[in-house]
């Protein structure tokens, strides 16, 4: 009895993994630097992601935005991605180690990583290399982090399919102005 209590519960987790994804994904960063991450998908493998952290190793924080292209890895839950974007930050001690005084960083970001989503919750490590142009205590800082996301929007891309395979099965609809 306990066995087929556990195999349908396993059975029941395995489709409810596999039947989830997000839109948009709000948590934690940890890593070299800290802060809250927001990431929103835009089109099918595309998204959007806004880091506000700050440093443990620099007195000054940083946003950044990025826009980062997903490749299916293994499943669709399992991502590698890739992208890039801008970053700005602000400093309390505008001095760097030798203590000369810089101006505030603007620049470059690099971001690539490993992302998995299992139900609500949305976890990444990456590699996030960001490139002064103007300012800064160093003109590269070598990020990497851990983030923790909870999914707010899931995507109903099971519905999605229903439809395709039901306007496939239909054929063409010429008289588009009837649905």
């Amino acid at each position: 009895m306990n066995a087929r209590v556990l195999t349908f519960f396993l059975c029941c987790t395995a489709l409810s993994i596999s039947a989830q994804s997000y839109d948009t994904a709000f948590g934690m960063r940890l890593g070299t630097d800290w802060g809250l991450t927001v990431k929103q998908r835009i089109l099918d493998k595309t998204t959007l992601e806004v880091i506000l952290q700050t440093s443990l190793q620099r007195e000054e924080a940083l946003v950044t935005l990025l826009g980062t292209q997903h490749l299916p890895f293994i499943t669709k839950r399992l991502n590698l991605y890739v992208g890039g974007g801008l970053h700005k930050g602000w400093g309390n001690v505008p001095t760097n180690a030798e203590g000369n005084a810089y101006k505030d960083p603007f620049g470059l970001t690099i971001i690539g990583g490993l992302e998995l989503s299992l139900g609500k919750l949305n976890l990444t490590y990456d590699i996030k290399p960001a490139i002064n142009l103007i300012g800064g205590e160093r003109t590269v800082y070598a990020q990497t982090g851990i983030s923790v996301r909870y999914v707010i929007l899931k995507r109903n891309w099971l519905e999605k399919k229903r439809r395709k395979k039901r306007r496939q099965k239909e054929g063409i609809n010429w008289r588009f102005w009837e649905n």
